[in-house]
């Protein structure tokens, strides 16, 4: 089983050879992201090497600002993006401090968002709020598997991320059918790349298991279609525009969240 102190020799492995990799290729987007990826991945790091307590205060803390993107994102009201980001700070809490009462807290903070619309007596875009509200609920709610699943988590981040890379350079350079007309620049050749690419990390880190293969399988791109779907609807192609050669931190995580999902449900 992985163990968070022994992935830390090949992460940096992997950012040095990453490094070299997208300064030969003289791209520079490739090179922001690994920019990125070098402040991003000690971070993680050192917030799952603390535990429990370390990784809730992470998956809150990202919460908050994916909520902040997805807020603007849909142009939702200030008082439901506020409503959002503290049930989304709340779960990976609960996740540390009380998971036997993880359905209750969700239950409750689905009700929380359905209610600030409700509550304001808004007969004309109070629909759309309180969709976007439980939405924002059930897509930011995986965060807790970074509570849950220990440093399972950081072998499912490690591996996710090696899948996006990989989809990316696969699908430029094999092409072929395109995955979806929520994505027309994603390639199925890309999908089939990253899979193999993330399921060979997944073995490297030794934390390869069935539920978790088929979370990352599948996982990274329907969760990458989900966000295309959700930024194609609002009529934008980044999240945010903050974080260097990516967007926005959504445009990061996309994928992780449905994985994180899956493989909660399957394990």
């Amino acid at each position: 089983m992985i163990v968070v102190g022994d992935v830390i020799p090949y992460l940096a492995g992997a950012l040095v050879a990453g490094g070299i990799a997208v300064a030969l290729s003289r791209r520079r987007e490739y090179i922001l992201r690994w920019c990125a990826w070098a402040v991003a991945v000690p971070v993680v790091v050192a917030a799952l090497y603390a535990g429990p307590g370390g990784a809730a205060g992470l998956a809150a803390a990202v919460g908050v600002v994916c909520v902040i993107e997805y807020g603007l994102l849909t142009r939702l009201p200030l008082p439901d993006r506020a409503a959002l980001a503290v049930v989304v700070a709340i779960l990976p809490a609960a996740a540390w401090l009380a998971p036997s009462q993880l359905p209750r807290v969700f239950i409750a903070a689905v009700l929380a968002v359905a209610l600030v619309p409700l509550l304001t007596g808004d007969a004309v875009d109070g629909l759309r709020r309180l969709s976007l509200g439980a939405l924002g609920v059930a897509w930011f709610a995986p965060l807790i598997g970074v509570v849950l699943l220990g440093p399972a988590a950081l072998a499912l981040f490690v591996a996710v991320s090696v899948t996006d890379i990989a989809a990316s350079f696969g699908g430029r350079m094999l092409g072929g059918p395109a995955l979806s007309p929520l994505s027309p620049a994603k390639r199925w050749s890309g999908v089939l790349t990253g899979a193999a690419a993330g399921l060979g990390t997944l073995v490297v880190l030794d934390a390869f298991t069935l539920p978790l293969a088929i979370a990352l399988a599948f996982g990274a791109p329907l969760g990458d279609l989900l966000e295309s779907m959700i930024k194609r609807g609002s009529g934008v192609k980044d999240s945010a525009s903050w974080l260097a050669g990516a967007g926005g931190l959504l445009d990061r995580l996309d994928s992780l969240l449905f994985v994180l999902a899956l493989a909660l449900l399957l394990t």
